[in-house]
């Protein structure tokens, strides 16, 4: 007779445990053991628990392959599901190991867990594991559909504000710091160029060594602008000139408001850094194309005008940062990540076990994001963004592979020594630790070429991605060949659910909640001529009462924190049961409580201190 050691142990998430009867089956290479019931005295599967069981046999069932898992009903109790966190077994052997589950169980349903190392599909070699690995397949694969991005189909006062002060009063009580500062030096200019390197849309400026054709700046209108003995030329010449080119919001559809649809303009911005260091905005044109109805606006203008400009850059942009950078770049292209990892890497797989946190609740809020923000109700269609999707559409096509990858999206953007880039500064050497993160695992697991190109699982994985998701963007891969391809494409996957989610969501309550610093929607039409606004027109322009509460309202639901937050490093669920891997979280944690006391010093120097990307304020998945 021998003995198996089962430790049980059952979440401690609220209503995780069960009355039920559970049943455990064990399978070995050499036979299994029949099903037997887990009953210790008194209470078993409390929530937040470990138990510990002991399972005899007549003999040893051999190297222990499958534990499945079962639940009865206890008398007549209702359903009463279980949450089993993981079951490590020890053998009369004296191994020891780790069963992950990780998930709901359910009265009627059999759950048959794989333990120890991870495992490549190649490297199967009993029958009984390779039958189980394609049955798991089989299955996810008939429950997660729809990895496609749907690109191609896809409160009540209607009083206007009368003064600034008005909109203090939209949620008195939730405030920030930065909101406040917000609301203080929303006019400023060099807080308004600011905020385009770290504010919650730094993906859009450029370096600019020639003005466009349709951007006729000359020598004189900006000369007063830059410092004393500059001229526009030399400036760029020396990259000290940028541009944001709003060309795609060009013909986007907007909402039908009174009769006339909403404006919203294709405009240019055109940046100088200073010898301050500060990126300042220099002249702006509204529309595509120069004319006499539309004019260069120039820090010099009668106030309102200049403001006016400013306010309609902003207002295109928070369009292109919620429908573009925001939901299609972080929270649908991570749905396309995670419906190709559930439906093609079994749980045993070092990639699965690697990939899955980071998609921790992304399905639910996607599916609840699209009714919200986009559905015929939705938010933002009622805040006049029915052109969101065409947007959304046209930015698709543009997306390429370097542009997702951050140091490349940097150098392409001309942008590696533009001072006080604190995004950038902070996202590299994010991107630094997570790419020696997955660099490590990655060849753990795959130690040469071969082994890439053999996984099929891997190889099925990244093809559906390309042709459902990424609809055979350019440059994106369609297959691996080599680790390195794979490490890099890991890493962008990390990147984006945490990091770049981060950098584009967690401060859009501090940027946007001040309506005039950056709204969805504006009223009145663009100036067509100059010196003809007041403060009447910029207010009667602002969304109207019921529109700036229903907004902010969003705005404080998707900055906000929750206390089951799941931050970047962190790995409560235990998936590897080698030393190997666990040691290399341990690493990148390390890596990362470093990155966070540099950024906490630096932090205390600045006035407009960055925190969106310490490491405290990133999240592992997307789940806001």
């Amino acid at each position: 007779m021998v003995e198996y050691k089962l430790q049980v142990t059952t979440g401690d998430m609220k209503n995780g445990g069960t009355w039920d009867h559970v049943f455990i089956t064990l399978f070995g290479a050499e036979g299994q053991k029949e099903r037997t019931e887990l009953d210790n005295f008194g209470p078993d599967f409390t929530t937040g628990t470990t138990g510990t069981y002991t399972i005899k046999s007549n003999s040893s069932l051999g190297k222990l392959l499958l534990v499945k898992v079962e639940k009865d009903p206890f008398i007549f109790f209702p359903e009463d599901e279980w949450y089993c966190s993981k079951i490590v077994v020890t053998t009369p052997e004296g191994e020891v190991i780790l069963f992950p589950c990780n998930r709901w169980i359910s009265r009627g349903e059999h759950v048959e867990l794989r333990g120890g190392r991870a495992m490549k599909v190649f490297e199967e070699e009993h029958p009984l594991l390779i039958d189980h690995r394609k049955n798991e397949l089989m299955h996810k694969q008939s429950m997660y559909n729809g990895a496609e991005l749907k690109l191609r189909g896809m409160i009540g006062s209607m009083e206007n504000w009368e003064t600034f002060e008005d909109l203090k009063k939209i949620f008195l009580f939730k405030k920030t710091p930065m909101s406040e500062y917000v609301t203080e030096h929303w006019k400023e200019d060099d807080f308004y160029g600011s905020q385009f390197l770290n504010g919650i849309n730094p993906n859009v400026i450029k370096r600019c060594s020639e003005l466009p054709p349709n951007f006729p700046v000359t020598e004189e209108m900006v000369k007063p602008f830059l410092d004393e003995g500059a001229s526009l030329k030399r400036e760029m010449e020396k990259g000290n000139i940028f541009l944001y080119d709003q060309k795609k919001m060009e013909g986007i559809p907007t909402r039908v408001y009174d009769g006339e649809p909403l404006p919203l303009t294709p405009g240019l911005c055109l940046f100088y850094v200073n010898t301050e260091k500060k990126l300042m905005p220099i002249a702006i044109q509204l529309h595509q194309q120069p004319s006499e109805q539309n004019p260069i606006f120039l820090p010099s203008d009668p106030e309102t005008d200049w403001l006016l400009a400013k306010m309609f850059i902003k207002n295109a942009d928070a369009m292109d940062h919620e429908a573009v950078h925001h939901l299609m770049c972080t929270h649908f292209i991570a749905e396309v990540y995670a419906i190709a990892t559930l439906r093609c890497f079994p749980v045993i797989h070092p990639l699965y076990k690697l990939l899955i946190p980071h998609f921790r609740d992304t399905l639910d809020i996607n599916t609840g994001g699209r009714k919200i923000l986009l559905g015929p109700d939705g938010i933002f269609t009622s805040l006049g963004c029915e052109g969101m999707i065409e947007l959304m559409r046209r930015s698709h096509t543009e997306t390429t592979y370097s542009s997702v990858c951050l140091p490349e999206n940097i150098t392409a953007r001309g942008l590696e020594s533009i001072p006080n880039f604190y995004y950038r500064d902070d996202g590299l050497k994010l991107w630094t630790i997570i790419n020696s993160f997955v660099k490590a695992v990655v060849e753990y697991y795959y130690p040469t070429d071969t082994e890439v190109h053999k996984d099929t699982e891997l190889q099925e994985w990244i093809s559906e991605i390309f042709t459902h998701g990424l609809l055979e963007n350019k440059g994106f891969p369609a297959c691996f060949h080599t680790t390195e391809e794979l490490i890099r494409f890991i890493t962008v996957v990390i990147f984006t659910v945490s990091v770049q989610h981060a950098a584009v969501n967690n401060g859009q309550f501090d940027y946007h909640y001040w309506m005039p610093n950056g709204t969805l929607l504006l009223h009145k039409p663009p100036p067509t001529t100059k010196g003809q606004t007041s403060m009447k027109t910029i207010l009667e322009s602002l969304p109207n009462v019921g529109e700036a509460v229903a907004f902010s309202a969003l705005l404080w639901i998707l900055s906000n924190k929750y206390t089951d937050n799941v931050h970047l490093g962190e790995y409560p669920e235990e998936r590897f049961d080698e030393p190997a891997p666990k040691q290399m979280i341990k690493e990148f944690q390390a890596e990362l409580s470093y990155l966070g006391e540099e950024i906490a010093y630096r932090n205390l120097q600045l006035e407009v201190p960055y925190t969106y990307l310490h490491p405290d304020n990133v999240e592992s998945s997307i789940t806001i």
